[in-house]
This record gives structure tokens, C-alpha cells and sequence, in this order.
């Protein structure tokens, strides 16, 4: 691991006026060339930043650290029914805190069944959320895939157990954030801030990318921007939601296949909203949507959930070697949805 300097940010406007790249455009290199050493990049929870580093796949220059700027480590419940968590709250508080527990109950599974009680202690939501892919060839040194600049997506010809089954065009990619599932299918959205202390809010769907946007990053955070927080919505008093995910072990291992459901019904049991969503499925939180509609203006029956779990995984485009997927999310999704039900 190389040198680097370390800035401890005192607030939002001294960590957007650092200068700071993306992790993404940092780990970008031309077939041949070699990894920056002169991108000054943001910590979070630091835990993926220090896996890239030690992997030797990033090698910034300077690291801004967020831990100590204000705000950005509290959950408040707002005047418009809203919630608004901040980037740096950690998965561990997330996964405790009562409003969270009570209203949001699908976040409060993935932050409570993340990672190992060390790490939910330390990683952040924000962090979460802008990690990069977990794709052994997108992390091994040895193989300059497309997402890091190259012209080939190894996964295609090799061992793709765990990469997309949905939407994987030029690059094979699973979203690597639990937290992302949980969070579309609550309809979340973010603030961001830049450097002149412009704020943007913007649905977290529309937020992260698909390879036939971009092959080398997987959201639109731009240079200098930082993540503030995530904003949760008001939602009906009926609502629910849960998450369920499938590891090949009992352990904090990433999942190979996990869903979050949101559900909402009228007084006579009838589904007024709904929002299925898959991770692990492809390069984005994949909205289930064909699914959805066959449950809207519908009672929460067997046969129904079954009907819906199986337009959950229509159009899939499974790999060589990961087709095992289709019946663990067709499971987890009826699953999901007799839950709530």
C-alpha cells in the first residue's frame, strides 16, 4: 500500500471543496497504463476503500475523511412525514433505531443482517450504497476488465456463478449494495452536494447506472460531490415491507440472490401498492415490474403470489454457469409476498 495524505472534513463544504474525484474515474486506466496516484478521494465507513487499496486497484493521493463532518451521522424524522438518514450513519444504528424498525422494516433487515456485528459497527449507508462491484475479475489486479478501462468483460467466458442474469450488456456485474434493494423498493431518494453547496435530490433508481449507460461506473456521482443523506418517504399506514435474502452459507457472505418487497393494501385487502425488487440480479436494483402488476388491484392469495414470482424472473438472461438463480428468486419473491400478505 502506498503513502497518502489523510484530511479529517470538518463539514459538508470543506469535503466538496477538496477536490475530490470519484472512486470509479480513479480506478479507470488505459489497457497498459497504471493506476492514479494523484486522485483525492472520500472516506466513508472506509471499508471498501481499504479493500481497493490493499488490492492495489486504488492508490489515491489524498483521503477526505467524513467521520467528523456535522449532521452527516443522524436519523430525523422531518415535518413532511419524511425521514432522512444520513450518509454516515452506520448500519449497526440503522438496523436499531425504532423509527427505522417500525416504518421501514425492509431496511432494517438488510442494515441487521449485513456483513458481521465488527463491520455494521463501522460501514455506513452512504458507504454502502457507492461501493464498487464485488466481480472477482473486476477486483483482481490481473485482469484489466471493462469496468476499469479494458475491452473485456471476463466474466462472460469465465466463472460467472454470481453475476447478472438481467440487463448485463457488455458487463456481467451484480449491484453490490443489499442496502440499494431494500432502499428502491421504498421508493428512497438522495441528496447530493457539490462543491458550491448545490444540492440535488434524486430517486435512488434513477441514480445508479446500467453498462449500456456507462461500463465503468455504476451511479451518476460526480466529481467533487458528495452523498449526504438518504430520504425516506411517507408512506401509507398500511404499508409493509420486507427483505429476504439467499447465501450459499449461514454467514455475512454476500448474498447470491435477495429480494425487498413493499406493500400496501386497502381495507378490504386489496393491493393498492406495490414494489418488488431483486438484488444480486444485475447491474442495478432490478425492479420487478411485470410482477408488480399482477398483483396491483389484487388480493394477497397463493396463486397470485406464485403468478407474480414467476413474471419476477421473465426475460432473464442467465450465464453459463448461473441459471440456479431463476428458481432461488422465483422462491424468495412468493416468499416475500405471502409474508406481508
Amino acid at each position: 500500500m502506498q503513502h497518502f495524505e489523510w484530511l479529517n472534513a470538518k463539514s459538508e463544504s470543506e469535503a466538496t471543496g477538496s477536490g475530490a474525484t470519484t472512486v470509479a474515474s480513479a480506478m479507470v486506466v488505459p489497457t497498459g497504463g497504471r493506476t492514479s496516484q494523484d486522485a483525492i478521494i472520500i472516506k466513508a465507513g472506509g471499508i471498501d476503500l481499504l479493500d481497493l487499496m490493499k488490492e492495489g486497484l486504488l492508490q489515491p493521493r489524498r483521503i477526505v475523511n467524513l467521520r467528523a463532518a456535522d449532521g452527516l451521522d443522524r436519523i430525523v424524522e422531518q415535518n413532511d412525514g419524511t425521514v432522512r438518514v444520513g450518509s454516515m450513519v452506520t448500519l449497526a444504528n440503522l438496523a436499531s433505531h425504532p423509527v427505522v424498525v417500525q416504518r421501514y422494516a425492509a431496511l432494517a433487515q438488510v442494515a441487521g443482517n449485513s456483513a458481521s456485528p465488527q463491520i455494521r459497527n463501522v460501514a455506513t449507508l452512504g458507504g454502502n450504497l457507492l461501493q464498487r462491484p464485488r466481480c472477482w475479475y473486476f477486483r483482481s489486479a490481473h485482469h484489466h476488465c471493462a469496468r476499469k478501462g479494458g475491452e473485456v468483460c471476463f466474466a462472460f467466458g469465465g466463472d460467472n456463478r454470481y453475476h447478472a442474469i438481467f440487463d448485463h450488456d457488455g458487463c456481467a456485474i451484480v449491484h453490490p449494495s443489499t442496502s440499494a434493494t431494500a432502499l428502491v423498493a421504498l421508493g428512497a431518494s438522495i441528496e447530493l452536494i457539490q462543491a458550491d453547496d448545490t444540492r440535488r435530490l434524486v430517486p435512488l433508481e434513477e441514480f445508479f447506472l446500467l453498462p449500456d449507460t456507462d461500463l465503468t461506473r455504476e451511479n451518476n456521482l460526480k466529481p467533487g460531490e458528495i452523498l449526504s443523506a438518504v430520504v425516506l418517504p411517507k408512506l401509507g399506514i398500511g404499508a409493509m415491507s420486507v427483505h429476504l435474502k439467499q447465501g450459499e452459507k449461514d454467514s455475512f457472505d454476500w448474498p447470491i440472490a435477495d429480494v425487498a418487497v413493499l406493500l400496501d393494501r386497502d381495507a378490504a385487502g386489496i393491493c393498492t401498492k406495490v414494489s418488488i425488487v431483486l438484488g444480486s440480479a444485475a447491474p442495478v436494483p432490478h425492479r420487478a415490474k411485470a410482477a408488480e402488476s399482477i398483483l396491483l388491484g389484487k388480493p394477497i392469495q397463493e396463486t397470485i403470489a406464485r403468478a407474480a414470482a414467476q413474471a419476477a424472473i421473465a426475460g432473464a438472461a442467465p450465464l453459463s454457469k448461473n441459471a440456479y438463480k431463476l428458481p432461488i428468486f422465483e422462491t424468495l419473491v412468493r416468499r416475500a409476498i405471502l409474508a406481508l400478505g
